[in-house]
């Protein structure tokens, strides 16, 4: 398979440009689920202190300002990318 036909381009600048973007993008995504597995981590830690003082595991206003935080951010589906890590982080509620 060429270049152009992996990359659905049309000429072989397109096709290299792409490519290289989509390295780009696979060392991104690579850093994204390290970073994921880094606050998934952070979050057993907080969750693990907030349960052994008697509270609760989830801290619902907690979550209500990541989600704002995100949305504000990203827009509205930076919700759902906020929903997403916070489930990821702490299970379903």
């Amino acid at each position: 398979m060429t270049v152009t036909e992996r990359t659905g381009a049309r000429t072989d600048e397109a096709a290299t440009l792409i490519d290289g973007a989509r390295e780009r993008i696979d060392a991104l995504d690579d850093r994204i689920i390290g970073l994921v597995q880094e606050r998934m981590a952070v979050s057993a830690v907080i969750q693990d202190a907030r349960i052994a003082s008697g509270g609760r595991r989830v801290n619902l206003s907690r979550e209500n300002e990541i989600l704002g935080r995100f949305m504000d951010a990203l827009g509205t589906p930076g919700t759902s990318l906020a929903m997403t890590l916070l489930e990821l982080s702490r299970g379903r509620i």
